[in-house]
């Protein structure tokens, strides 16, 4: 290994430093992407039905008759449910990596979960006391 580093060296060469050649298979895939998704969409528009009818121009409501207006207001609890959720799981997947690598992150690393996890717990507990997760209103 250091040999190859010795002899880049000594040619006066950089290996990291790329031609523009190198990217013409990236080109290529891009274009044919481009190429397949232009064919679907003209083939659909194409060769699809054009049956226009009253049923077709209303509303989907998921098989549901629709009633009522679709503007009234909605209970905040169920997006503050979701964004905690979202919060949470984000917090979770930030432990994978201490957990691939806590022997090699020592006493410090421990110390720096441990810390996050202190903030962690304090969100949950000022989440609780604000009653954000109480739904009997």
């Amino acid at each position: 290994m250091w040999t190859f580093f010795l002899q880049v060296k000594v040619l006066g060469q950089n290996p990291e430093l790329s031609k523009a050649s190198d990217y013409f298979p990236i080109g290529i895939q891009l274009l044919f992407a481009i190429g397949l998704v232009t064919v679907m969409i003209l083939g659909s528009q194409l060769l699809g039905p054009r049956r226009v009818t009253s049923d077709k121009l209303q509303n989907f409501e998921s098989g549901i008759e629709q009633f009522g207006n679709a503007r009234q207001p909605m209970a905040i609890k169920y997006f503050l449910v979701a964004i905690l959720f979202v919060l949470f799981d984000v917090e979770v997947i930030f432990f994978y990596p201490y957990a691939v690598n806590f022997k090699g992150l020592g006493w410090d690393g421990f110390w720096a979960v441990l810390m996050f996890v202190g903030f962690f717990l304090a969100g949950f507990i000022y989440i609780i006391r604000k009653g954000a997760l109480h739904w009997e209103d």
